[in-house]
Order: C-alpha cells, then structure tokens, then sequence
C-alpha cells in the first residue's frame, strides 16, 4: 500500500510540477518525510530521481510543441551543471534552518517580481534588436501560439546574468535536493525576459540535466534507495506526461498567477521550516 500511495503522490505532484515546469523535487522531499516518516538522507536523493524521471516525461510533448528553446538550454545548463556540483560538495558545511531563510526570501523576491510582469510585453526578435550573446550564440526563438494560433517571435535578454542565477539555482537544487525549476523559471523570467511558457517548457527540459549531475554523485555515494525511488520515478513519468499536455493550453496570464500562488505557499513552508516548524508528519 505504501508503494501504491507513492506512486499516487508522484503522480499528483508530476502533474502539477509539469505544468509550471519545475518538476515535482520541491513537493516530494517534504511528503516524504512529513507524511512517510522517511528520513531526509533518503528523501532527497528520491527527489532527485523524481526530478530526472519528470524531465523525461514531459521533455518530448514540449519539443514537438517547439516551445523549448533546445539552444538556450544548453548554455543556460552549463552553469546550472556546475552549481548542482558544488552543491554536493558543500552538503553539511551550510546549516539547513539558514538555507530555508535563503530559499524563502529568494521565492518571495521572485513571486513579487513575477507578479509584476502578469501581463507579458514580448520583445519581437528582430534582426535591429538582436545584440550580444543572444546574437552570438542564436538564441532568440519564436513559438506558436495555440490560442491565437499564431507565430510569436522573442529576444533572449542578458543572457550573462541568467547564467549567474542558473548557477545559484544548481547550488540550492542539490543543496535542498528540489528541482532547480522553482528558480529557474523567475531567473528567466527577470534576467531573460522569456515568456512564461517558453521559460516553463525550457526549464522542463533542463532540470533532468541538473538532476543528474547531482543524483550520480549520490548514486555513487549508495544514498538512493531503489524501494522508494523506484514507484516515486514510475508516477513522476506518467504525471509529468499530463502536465506537459496541460501547460500547451493554458493561458500565459493564468499560469503566471498560479505559479506566483505555489511560490507564496512554498516560501511560506520554507520559512516555517527555517525556524523549525514542521507542518506534520516527522521531523526533518
């Protein structure tokens, strides 16, 4: 029965995490432990796997859609790569009550700067606009838009300082062991200028990337236990093939909003759990 409600909460949790494209590490770690009994040491690592296995599941919808830019991705995870290294490396020398305060403040800053930018202002790509890397690497994109059904240009912005926030949130998402996501697409979103469903189906693809970097270290290590990671991985697939599907037909505005709500409910656990305080279930 235990292995069935795993799979159930993946699932549920895949579904949702593919939608907003931040894979489901950040809800799986906490049910785990609050609601499993199951140590952290063996939680996170399952989060890790789950994070890999939602990449893989809504990775292939999103690339046929084109709203991934494949090209963005691979520069952006070069430093978000290097970020999950130096995390697993700094494990035990940063105490969790302040990591929890950083994760807090940082999901409060990025709700408010989401918000801000509820209605998108898409900069076209044009051949006047394009400067600076985005010039020199390639990366400004376009995506059909399926409400409008038309074809909608954009410009890649600042392309230096999303890579230092990819870095940071490589380091935090093996640190916290949650898909880097939940920072990826406010990174985009701020430094980058994407759309929001461009910035949701690229993180989509580029999580499962960072999730590997740090899930070999702790597959090395022995730290994955394959009775929990094993069903957590089955129902992230599955759930993240439906949240793929749901984030082509959703509109921009309403998904903004809802991400900003699952920032303000995260950050508020987050900061609950900087001062100890467990919703339920077992201490972490």
């Amino acid at each position: 029965m235990e292995t069935l409600w795993l799979l159930g909460a993946a699932f549920g949790t895949a579904a949702l995490g593919g939608v907003l494209g931040m894979a489901n590490g950040i809800f799986i770690a906490p049910i785990l432990t609050q609601f499993f009994g199951i140590s952290i040491h063996v939680a996170i690592p399952a989060s890790i796997v789950a994070v890999i296995a939602c990449s893989c599941g809504s990775a292939a919808p999103l690339l046929k859609t084109r709203l991934t830019n494949i090209r963005l991705a691979v520069v952006l995870e070069m430093a978000t790569t290097l970020g999950a290294v130096t995390g697993v490396f700094l494990i035990g020398m940063i105490s969790e009550s302040a990591l929890y305060g950083l994760f807090a403040a940082i999901l409060a800053l990025s709700a408010r700067q989401m918000l801000g930018r509820r209605q998108e202002a898409i900069v076209p790509a044009t051949p006047e606009a394009a400067t600076g890397w985005a010039r020199i690497l390639r990366l400004n994109s376009s995506f059909p838009d399926h409400a409008t059904g038309r074809e909608i240009p954009y410009q890649v912005a600042r392309v230096p300082l999303g890579m230092g926030l990819m870095y940071g949130a490589g380091l935090l998402s093996a640190l916290l062991g949650i898909g880097s996501g939940i920072l990826k697409i406010p990174a985009m979103d701020a430094a980058l200028r994407l759309p929001i469903k461009v910035s949701s189906a690229t993180s989509n693809f580029m999580i499962g990337v960072t999730a590997s970097a740090s899930g070999g270290a702790y597959f090395m290590r022995g730290d994955i236990d394959i009775g929990i990671a094993a069903p957590v991985a089955l129902g992230s697939v599955i759930g993240a093939l439906l949240g793929a599907r749901l984030l082509i037909g959703i509109a921009p505005d309403r998904l903004r909003v809802f991400f900003v709500i699952v920032l303000a409910v995260l950050g508020g656990q987050m900061l609950l759990s900087a001062f100890g305080i467990h919703l339920a279930g077992a201490e972490t």
